[in-house]
């Protein structure tokens, strides 16, 4: 479904007047601290984005499909720049003060004013490619285990790590994550799995490119080359299966702000997934929902790591269970 009109709040999740909603997990300042002096956690992370900024440029500059591609991502790498050195000024100006959404936002705003629009695409369709050579071949091997904890263990075990939770729900949203295996070979088969046990699935992905995210476009486009000229995806019916379109362009989510098509087909979901680190875990880690979720990630900043008391690489899974009395 496209994304369209007014923005709203997720609704399976809690009312933020009832658990004080944060879509940022990681406390970047508390309110006895200076506003006009940056707080240690935010330095960190103003250095971290400023970091990422060759890489990006690198990208940009490689965009072929963009006129004087070289000078135009010179112009981003200045202004982007500029911003962050700013924020270790005024952790005030431009709309602060930043935490990994701003930064995010502003990062991604500057390279669509100066003209690009996904920097990433030329890796993502060499990936996608890549990944959907190998889903047949995954799933064989997925359906060759007869017995159904040991097959779901199988297909989660690279996404949950293990069998944390039964095939008993009725219906599953998936926030994906990244293109390529991520959501070909690692979410597609769990979704069909799923599928195959009558539970209504629906991935949501990000309305617009942001990193390497998949997008709802790249999204429909790699389910429908998976499909088969009967509409199966490996034999099992995806009438079940639905692609929305999250209304998201960053590759972190703030929940209180989603698709009305996202809000109205997961209005009744009894499981909810937050995938990926973005996600799962740089945002609502701490989110509480009205059903059963799920928040799967791993961690690639040294940042998170060290504010969740783990190593560079350790994997997230955090399965909270809503109480039925």
């Amino acid at each position: 479904m496209e994304s369209s009109g007014e923005m709203v709040a997720f609704p399976l999740l809690i009312t933020p007047i009832d658990t004080n909603y944060r879509a940022c997990t990681i406390p970047y300042r508390f309110p006895s601290d200076n506003p006009k002096k940056p707080t240690p956690i935010e330095v960190s992370w103003i250095n971290l984005f400023a970091n990422s900024i060759p890489s990006f440029k690198k990208r940009a500059e490689s965009d072929d499909t963009v006129a004087d591609a070289s000078a135009k991502a010179e112009k981003f790498a200045q202004r982007y720049s500029e911003i962050l050195e700013d924020f270790k000024k005024d952790p005030e100006s431009h709309g602060g003060p930043p935490d990994c959404i701003l930064l995010c936002r502003i990062r991604e705003l500057i390279l669509r004013e100066v003209g690009f629009r996904d920097i990433f695409k030329k890796v993502k369709d060499e990936e996608n490619a890549k990944a959907i050579t190998l889903f047949k071949d995954v799933v064989h091997l997925n359906d060759a285990i007869e017995e159904e904890s040991k097959r779901v263990e199988n297909l989660v075990r690279g996404i949950f790590a293990g069998n944390i939770f039964d095939l008993g729900s009725a219906q599953v949203v998936i926030f994906v994550d990244n293109s390529g295996a991520d959501v070909v070979l690692g979410i597609l088969p769990f979704a069909r799995e799923l599928l195959r046990c009558g539970t209504k699935v629906v991935l949501a992905a990000n309305d617009l490119p942001s990193i390497n995210d998949v997008t709802y476009h790249e999204l429909l486009e790699i389910i429908s080359k998976l499909k088969d000229e009967n509409g199966l995806l490996m034999g099992v019916d995806t009438q079940n299966l639905l692609i929305a379109n999250s209304g998201n362009d960053l590759p972190v989510i703030d929940l209180s702000s989603v698709s009305q098509e996202l809000a109205y087909l997961a209005s009744d979901a009894d499981l909810v997934v937050m995938e990926g680190m973005g996600r799962g875990i740089e945002t609502n880690l701490y989110a509480q929902f009205k059903c059963d979720s799920l928040k799967i990630g791993m961690v690639k900043h040294p940042e998170v790591a060290q504010f969740l008391g783990g190593r560079l690489y350790d994997c997230v899974f955090k399965f909270n269970e809503v109480s039925s009395c």
